[in-house]
């Protein structure tokens, strides 16, 4: 009877429920969040709405929406866990005692990496190429519609599971990318690595499956005459930054799984005593891990382009040039590596050669910036949002970059690795880089999305205050690195140091004002959305194909394929007088089905995930069986499409294209 009752519940005890305050507090919080949300979605008598018109949609437009909507509320959860880290290294000083535990701290700024790079950087980018890259390049939906679902849900399975944590288990205190021996199981016998391995795993394989999405839709999608050299630069970043997905998450994948095997199956692939070796581990995850850094901004390059080239109203300046650069980023992302651990003992002629190819991968990336510089030089600059956006981007990842190049420097990151000078150059380039990047889309393209424009002026207050906290949150640790403040520590006893980390903490707190005024400018945006509204289908004034739908584009993107024969193909319809396309010009289109396959899979997923980091192989059994029952019934399936009549839609397609 023991037997059977350890079979069942496997490793859960209620010795892993949170104890301390923090913990407690957070794991009541964010049920009864849950619960409220239930509530409220059941009073509204929303659940059949949000079923047929979000839960199974294959549109991926709504699929893009839902990983926004995701990656900021988990953007909200990483600022939390980032105004947490700093209110303990501010407080705790000279042995005084801050809020949190040495053990709840590691946890924290392990979830922070965690959440902010896997599930709010990543969810925003594939959110954004969703909305925006099918319409840029003239194509109705992705290439495997019910695969862009299950990539959707799998990312939110994966989300789940690190939350879950919280309310349950406790999350790993190994850092973010789980180096072992801290990470093994002689050391870490809970479930927290497990839950970081696994949310970390599923959302990976769901990042894998977009990123062939993605290649295959550009490469065979694109709208008649658009040839590569004709597509705007956001697919181009797309298509280099999916070809690195393809080859860089194989890598994760198998690094994980590895070190998941050496804690459920006592195996020693990473464990000095059963004849592993931890530097095999730290040489797989980063080999994945840099190729992740250019997987993140790459995209971003792509918006600014976009951005510039219409707030500056000029054609972009050195379009083959840009494009080169991001083809060459993408070959330099893999042999750079070795630079994240120069001081481990690589020997000097290793580390020469990666620390040329981290200078050499500069040269591409200064040619872009310098590529925005000329493209602003003499035109009728538009100082709005989006561009304010930009201009915090400049300033900022251009700091991230000259750090970057010195810290390419072996001798010199002999000196200040593992310090907080390394903790602000990587937000350097990440935050300016990257998060400035998705907000400048998200006002950029919201009239697309949702018909009506943002509140410009609080947008344009978010991107002052980001910058200003951002300035005052890091600078602190770059003087904090080089005077020798150690990353990761909860505690430092040298008393000059405090009022650099009070500096810090009041730059995180300004940074909360940022994203305050972003919920808020969403929140009046959608209040005073008539006045909002965009009716010219145009709202900036742009080049590429999305211009050419209404505002928020149609379910089917376009009424007409249409075809290309210009580089900036919209700016030259409006400025040649084309007209709108004749009745006869419709054909029937082909759009998939709703399906709750994907959200099936995302759930069975989860299940799986859970059912591995409490050892209940009963569960895990069921959740395969029941996931491959699933896809194969949905691949044996005839139902899979259905037909919109072009004769029924001729009134609407009429308004969608000009």
């Amino acid at each position: 009877m023991s037997d059977l009752f350890s079979f069942l519940i496997g490793r859960l005890s209620p010795e892993y429920l949170p104890k301390d305050p923090v913990t407690i507090g957070a794991a009541v919080g964010m049920p009864l969040a849950v619960l409220g949300l239930i509530i409220l979605v059941t009073y509204l008598r929303r659940w059949r709405w949000l079923w047929d018109n979000w839960l199974t949609s294959l549109d991926a437009k709504k699929i893009g929406v839902m990983y926004i909507i995701v990656a900021i509320v988990m953007l909200l959860r990483g600022v939390a866990d980032a105004a947490m880290l700093r209110l303990q290294t501010a407080i705790a000083a000279n042995g005084a005692e801050g809020p949190f535990s040495s053990d709840t701290f590691q946890q924290v700024f392990t979830a922070h990496g965690t959440i902010m790079i896997f599930f709010v950087a990543m969810g925003l980018m594939f959110g954004l190429i969703n909305v925006v890259m099918p319409l840029m390049i003239g194509a109705r939906d992705m290439a495997f519609p019910l695969m862009n679902s299950i990539s959707l849900w799998l990312f939110v399975a994966g989300m789940i599971l690190v939350n879950t944590a919280l309310v349950f288990g406790g999350f790993s205190n190994g850092g973010w990318l789980g180096y072992p021996p801290l990470t093994e199981l002689q050391y870490n016998p809970g479930p927290g690595v497990d839950y970081w391995i696994w949310s970390l795993q599923i959302a990976g394989i769901g990042s894998l499956l977009s990123g062939i999405n993605f290649v295959v839709t550009i490469l065979k999608h694109r709208a008649p005459g658009m040839t590569l050299m004709k597509m705007p630069i956001f697919p181009w970043s797309v298509l280099v930054t999916s070809v690195l997905i393809m080859l860089a998450f194989p890598i994760l994948t198998v690094t994980l799984a590895l070190l998941g095997l050496d804690r459920t199956m006592g195996m020693h692939f990473f464990t000095s005593d059963g004849e592993g070796n931890p530097m095999l581990y730290i040489n797989l995850i980063w080999a994945w891990g840099h190729p992740e850094v250019y997987i993140l901004v790459m995209p971003a390059f792509g918006i600014y382009s976009e951005v510039v080239a219409t707030f500056a109203k000029k054609k972009l300046f050195g379009y083959r040039t840009m494009v080169g650069a991001l083809m060459a980023i993408m070959f330099l992302s893999f042999v750079v590596w070795q630079h994240h651990f120069f001081t481990m003992g690589a020997g000097a002629n290793v580390n020469a050669f990666f620390g040329i190819m981290t200078m050499v991968i500069a040269i591409p990336t200064g040619v872009k910036i310098f590529n925005w510089l000329f493209t602003m030089y003499r035109g009728r600059i538009d100082f709005k949002a989006p561009m304010f956006w930009f201009l915090a981007f400049v300033f900022t990842f251009t700091l991230g970059g000259v750090t970057g190049v010195l810290m390419a420097v072996p001798a010199l990151d002999f000196q200040v690795h593992n310090t907080m000078f390394l903790v602000a150059h990587f937000h350097n380039t990440i935050i300016g880089g990257v998060v400035f990047g998705f907000f400048a889309a998200i006002t950029y393209w919201f009239p697309k999305v949702f018909g009506f424009k943002l509140h410009d002026g609080l947008g344009r207050w978010s991107a002052i205050f980001w910058q200003i906290g951002f300035l005052l949150a890091f600078m602190p640790l770059y003087i904090l690195g080089l005077m020798g403040a150690v990353r990761r520590l909860d505690s430092y006893s040298d008393p000059s140091w405090q009022p650099l980390f009070i500096t810090s903490g009041i730059g995180v707190l300004v940074i909360v004002g940022g994203i305050g005024l972003f919920v808020l400018q969403l929140l009046y945006s959608i209040w005073k959305r008539k006045e909002l509204k965009d009716t010219t289908g145009d709202p900036w004034d742009g080049r590429t194909l999305e211009w050419s739908v209404p505002s928020p584009a149609p379910h089917y993107n376009f009424a007409v394929t249409p075809t290309v024969t210009h580089r900036d193909e919209w700016w030259h319809r409006k400025k040649a007088g084309i007209g709108a396309p004749t009745k006869a010009d419709y054909i029937d289109i082909w759009l998939p089905k709703n399906s709750g396959v994907g959200l099936t899979v995302g759930v069975l997923a989860g299940l799986f995930g859970f059912g591995i980091i409490w050892h209940l192989w009963w569960l895990v059994l069921v959740s395969v069986i029941a996931a491959i029952v699933v896809i194969i019934r949905r691949t044996m399936s005839d139902d899979n499409d259905y037909r919109i009549s072009a004769n029924e839609l001729y009134h609407e397609a009429a308004r969608a294209q000009v």
